[in-house]
């Protein structure tokens, strides 16, 4: 169903490529830890237009959304002030980086995935944009090869440690299905998500976050640290990834805080990920949601990267018998919480909660009912 990263459109001076924001079903955090995640592609995409201006090495970037510009030269890229041109300048790096040949070019950006929502609007940015100079240039890049550029790009260029998740999801998305990945391998399998009488629900709570910005950097260093510890007692342990609930059990007491509960969080998270293939497979919704419930739990007491906001949203939906389960998803710290609803119930849901929210933080939420779609392609010529 995925059509190779090139396509007939190479042939033509002028490429439309689109990019898919995604949601995460369960499996937080655990992606940069060589774990498991359940994600999907959604419904809300990122666009690049991109031609050829004749110039060996002038270029320019359009931000529609944002209403701004960005003029560049092949011959010098380097991070810049304006932070969302890193995106793409990360992109043509890496691209560099592996000696393939660019000319100058115009490109514009627009797009519908909420910056700062917690659906990985960077991540579909740099794979449209990453698609769409493959395309153009004819480079011979494999979708495998621009999700792994595309990781590359954010970790080395923009600076955030990100996971392979986000990224994975945007380019190798399903319509109607969710994706058990294996963070290590990149082994991957495509679940249908039949759910009925249910929908999955976002509610973004408008608090901005910048993932470079937070704590995300350095939970990642704590896990590194955690493994580290681990590994000393267990040898094969490289990863948080490799400790098991009985290997965290018995080495829990000697970790020092908060590296115990960072570690504890990842390796329960993983399991929650296994069992939710299981349950999803079995048709068995309300367990799904009491592990959503879970995961938010961990996320907020064990990880800390959760926030008030957040918190006040998924508790509104604990007594509530129309949501069976509900979590924040994401970096944390603000976005979206991600909730099981009964779809009779989401309007009068979203009416009531987002009155409680507002007289509780004084600002707006934001519904999103989302679809899940195909990751990157090509748009109609």
């Amino acid at each position: 169903m995925h059509e190779k990263a090139t396509s007939p459109q190479a042939s033509h001076d002028y490429i439309e490529v689109r990019s898919p924001g995604r949601i995460n079903l369960i499996g937080e955090h655990t992606d940069y830890n060589g774990g498991f995640v359940l994600p999907a592609a959604i419904d809300k995409q990122i666009i690049v237009k991109i031609a050829t201006n004749g110039s060996d090495d002038s270029c320019s970037l359009e931000a529609k959304n944002l209403s701004e510009n960005f003029d560049f030269s092949l011959s010098r890229i380097e991070p810049q002030s304006q932070s969302w041109a890193n995106y793409a300048l990360g992109m043509i790096h890496e691209f560099q980086k592996l000696g393939l040949s660019m000319r100058g070019f115009d490109a514009s950006i627009e797009g519908n995935v909420p910056i700062g929502g917690g659906m990985s609007s960077s991540a579909a940015f740099e794979c449209s944009f990453g698609f769409a100079l493959n395309a153009i240039f004819k480079l011979g890049l494999e979708r495998m090869d621009i999700i792994q550029a595309a990781q590359r790009a954010e970790n080395d260029f923009v600076g955030t440690q990100c996971g392979v998740m986000d990224i994975f999801t945007s380019v190798m998305g399903k319509a109607d299905h969710v994706i058990m990945l294996d963070c290590r391998s990149l082994d991957y399998s495509y679940f249908p998500l039949q759910l009925g009488d249910y929908e999955l629900l976002l509610l973004n709570t408008n608090v901005s976050h910048s993932l470079a910005d937070t704590a995300y950097n350095t939970r990642r260093q704590e896990c590194e640290t955690g493994a580290g510890l681990f590994q000393k007692k267990y040898p094969k342990v490289n990863q948080l990834r490799d400790v098991d609930a009985a290997m965290l059990e018995s080495f829990y007491d000697t970790l020092p805080d908060p590296i115990n509960r960072r570690c504890r969080h990842v390796v329960t998270e993983n399991l929650r990920v296994q069992e939710a293939t299981k349950v999803l497979a079995q048709g068995n919704l309300q367990r799904m949601g009491e592990l959503m419930y879970a995961s938010h739990n961990s996320l907020r007491d064990d990880y800390e990267v959760s926030c008030p906001e957040l918190d006040f949203l998924v508790h509104e939906t604990v007594h509530r018998p129309e949501v069976l389960g509900s979590r924040m998803m994401g970096g944390g710290f603000g976005g979206c919480t991600l909730s099981l609803i009964h779809s009779p119930a989401r309007e009068q849901f979203v009416e009531e909660i987002a009155k409680r929210y507002k007289e509780s933080f004084s600002l707006e939420l934001t519904p999103y009912h989302v679809k899940l779609a195909d990751g990157t392609g090509f748009m109609p010529a």
